[in-house]
């Protein structure tokens, strides 16, 4: 068997089958679909079985796509998150490049199921990150890394240790033997529920401390931040400035789409706009004021400020007395 696709799942009723579907329209027809799952209390056993894919135990992420490659039968493990789909043709063009490559481990794009332009520019900056990183600090998202079975064998699969981060794990210690490449034939897509959970800006600043740790202190073998697996139903609770400054900008976006948009009609009394372009444009101002506050005033000097005002009351208090 040419490919193994290994799925580590969680309460995934509601992501999962699109992926399943997406694997099922695949032009090539040479793999198999593992499910490791971590006990889920929903239908997501039963709707993985119902789409022919092997389900075996699995447990956090790391310990789930080891559980599978351990029963894989393929040459290539592809190694997905349950909230990816991809093109019809995504299997046949990876196995082609691999192999036109000579490549044992790769990556591709990703790109956002949104339409919102934070999104993509978001996605843009992950994609590129990783690009100009192949040689000289090589890492992938677990959610998309294809690698040779014997490669995986070879440096141990993934450090079941680990807390984080085990995907950049096992990609660098597997480049120490073959590069890290960035498949260019094609790519997935992958939904945006961390991000509308945990909030776009509270995620980049959890993730920028992963980065840190790794960085100064090396692999996480202990909880540094909240890691959210299997439990998307419910919003996380976000630091209150950045949720603010995300649901902002994302207003803004929305109502600049609108001011942008093809003008198919006149606006009725000469160029005079009307008045549904004059509230959006004013929704706009508001927003880019709130920007500028949130970016000049952070959220350590508003508690310094706060502080700073309550001496002062209590001064003037005592001087009245």
């Amino acid at each position: 068997m040419r490919i193994s696709v290994i799925i580590p799942t969680l309460n995934e009723q509601e992501d999962l089958p699109v992926l399943l579907d997406s694997l099922s329209k695949q032009t090539l027809q040479d793999f198999e679909v593992i499910v490791a799952d971590a006990g889920s209390t929903d239908d997501t056993v039963k709707l993985a079985k119902k789409h022919k894919a092997r389900v075996v135990p699995g447990g956090m992420p790391g310990v789930g796509r080891n559980r599978g490659a351990e029963v894989a039968k393929g040459d290539f493990l592809f190694f997905f998150d349950a909230d990816v789909s991809l093109p019809p043709d995504f299997l046949e063009k990876a196995d082609k490049e691999m192999q036109d490559r000579f490549l044992d481990l790769a990556t591709c794009e990703f790109h956002p199921d949104s339409q919102l332009k934070l999104d993509e520019i978001m996605f843009r900056f992950a994609n590129l990150s990783v690009k100009l990183n192949q040689d000289m600090n090589p890492r992938a998202a677990g959610f998309c890394i294809f690698i040779a079975r014997r490669l995986f064998e070879r440096v141990g699969g993934f450090d079941e240790t680990l807390k984080l981060a085990e995907d950049h794990d096992l990609v660098q210690r597997a480049s120490k033997y073959r590069p890290l490449r960035v498949l260019e034939s094609t790519h997935l897509n992958v939904s945006v529920r961390r991000l509308e959970k945990e909030g776009r800006f509270s995620l980049i600043q959890k993730y920028f401390k992963v980065e840190m740790h790794l960085l100064f202190k090396g692999n996480v073998k202990e909880d540094i931040v909240d890691y959210e697996f299997g439990n998307f139903a419910k919003k996380s609770e976000n630091t209150k400035w950045l949720d603010d400054l995300e649901k902002k900008i994302i207003q803004m976006e929305k109502a600049y789409g609108k001011l942008a948009g093809p003008r198919d009609k006149p606006e009725g009394d000469g160029n005079k706009p009307s008045k549904e372009k004059n509230d959006l444009f004013e929704k706009m101002k508001a927003g880019l004021d709130t920007l500028i506050d949130a970016f000049t005033n952070s959220p350590e000097d508003s508690v310094a400020s706060d502080k700073k005002g309550k001496t002062d009351t209590g001064k003037s208090g005592k001087a009245k007395k």
